[in-house]
């Protein structure tokens, strides 16, 4: 960074020791391949460059050293000189990785939280809706969007003027879109699995994409169409006194042969050909680094950020496979662990360690409480109401901060010690009020 004051003598001494190295590795590399006269001619053009520099010379004189010797490397040098742009190239990308690789593995992860289980704390996917109603952002304010927030526009277009329905899933009083899973593709190039839900317009099926792990595609369509959920259960009521509801089959994934059954349901509402069903901006989840060299020293501290491999948990590797997950750890080995709503009782006593576990116990909005596992639920599996369980040797306890809305330890147990990888260090994108060190 200092070299904008370097005189221009000092520089090309740098210039002629870089020459004189790379002369020296030629020599070593290819002696036995060169002819007597190509030696002879090396060994005499480096000791000249060698005694100019001894003697301090000026850089005129110097510069006719380096490229005397340069001349004799041309001819000399095979692969070692002169390199192609492509061969320096891929070597500069071939080093760049074996750093990333070895930082990433020893040091520094990043790491994207997809979900929203650790919500307020870290945000995962989340949704702005723009209603038909709204002016949505232009190019230009979508672009900053884009780099600053990574959001990305989602729209569902009628395809003709007519009513709109959409398959639910009704369970008592609770209301859902129904979806299918499919091979898709992120960023339109890597790989992935997306949610695909389609409603129709007079009978014309019309269809968006988002993410797997996206969950706020109902409240964007429930937002837009309904003033609370009140007036959707309302409208559902209303379609079958007129008869208006049809039953239909759906596959879950469209990987198996899994069928599940879905309503499909008149929401009330027309549009015109071309205009939006839905539009909305899906904002990225909080993207931060994961340090891994802590938890390879000390052990981990209750209250932390915990971020793990899912490999071995039979349970989250079944449906989601080898992943990363990140809650927050409550128990290490030996440990009582009671949950008693909304708070969370360790060896007998209040949790500590993390605020959010007093902001939790205490529902300080937006924290909504911790929840037991219910025993209605049969995924659950720990923690149920009036239960006191004791953390396994070798084995670690977690929970999202989002009790409600988390896939966490009390559906799946523990996490093995040998699974551990860091806790958060830094979020460094999107550039939002969270930026900055993790909590």
């Amino acid at each position: 960074m200092f070299g904008l004051f370097e005189s221009q003598e000092t520089k090309m001494r740098d210039n002629a020791s870089n020459w004189l190295e790379l002369a020296s590795k030629v020599w070593n590399y290819r002696r036995d391949r060169l002819t007597t006269a190509e030696s002879d001619e090396l060994v005499e053009r480096t000791e000249n460059l060698k005694g100019l520099l001894k003697e301090r010379a000026d850089a005129a004189r110097l510069k006719l050293g380096i490229e005397s010797l340069e001349a004799i490397l041309a001819r000399t040098g095979g692969a070692i000189y002169p390199k192609t742009s492509l061969v320096e190239n891929i070597e500069f990308f071939l080093v760049a990785a074996i750093v990333i690789l070895g930082v990433r593995t020893y040091f520094v992860q990043p790491f994207k939280i997809p979900t929203n289980s650790m919500w307020p704390t870290y945000y995962g996917m989340t949704k702005e809706n723009f209603p038909p109603s709204v002016q949505a952002p232009g190019l230009p304010a979508s672009v900053f969007r884009f780099l600053a927030y990574g959001a990305q526009r989602r729209t569902m277009v009628a395809p003709r003027d007519g009513q709109i329905s959409a398959p639910l899933v009704i369970r008592g009083d609770k209301v859902s879109l129904a979806y299918t899973i499919r091979k898709g593709r992120s960023w339109l190039v890597l790989p992935a699995r997306v949610k695909e839900y389609t409603f129709y317009v007079d009978g014309a099926p019309a269809s968006v994409q988002v993410p797997a792990d996206f969950s706020d595609f109902d409240d964007v369509v429930f937002d837009t169409y309904f003033p609370d959920r009140a007036a959707l259960m309302a409208q559902v009521q209303r379609a079958a006194q007129a008869g208006q509801i049809e039953e239909v089959s759906l596959k879950l994934d469209e990987a198996n042969n899994g069928i599940y059954e879905a309503l499909r349901v008149p929401l009330g509402k027309t549009v015109k050909a071309g205009e939006p069903i839905v539009r909305f901006d899906i904002m990225t989840g909080d993207q931060l680094f994961v340090d891994r060299v802590t938890y390879q020293f000390v052990r981990p501290t209750v209250g932390q950020g915990f971020v793990f491999r899912t490999d071995n948990i039979p349970d989250i590797a079944r449906t989601f496979g080898a992943q990363y997950f990140i809650k927050r750890l409550i128990g290490v080995p030996g440990d009582e662990i009671e949950m008693r709503e909304p708070m969370i009782l360790r060896n007998g006593k209040p949790i500590t360690g993390s605020s959010t576990f007093e902001l939790n116990g205490n529902r300080v909005a937006p924290y909504r409480g911790y929840f037991n596992a219910t025993r209605e639920d049969s995924r659950y599996s720990l923690l149920f109401k009036g239960e006191s369980i004791r953390v396994p040797d070798f084995s670690y306890l977690a929970l999202g901060d989002n009790s409600m809305n988390s896939f966490d330890g009390r559906f799946w147990g523990y996490v093995p010690a040998k699974d551990v990888v860091g806790r958060p260090l830094f979020i460094y994108y999107p550039f939002t009020r969270r930026w900055g060190p993790a909590k």
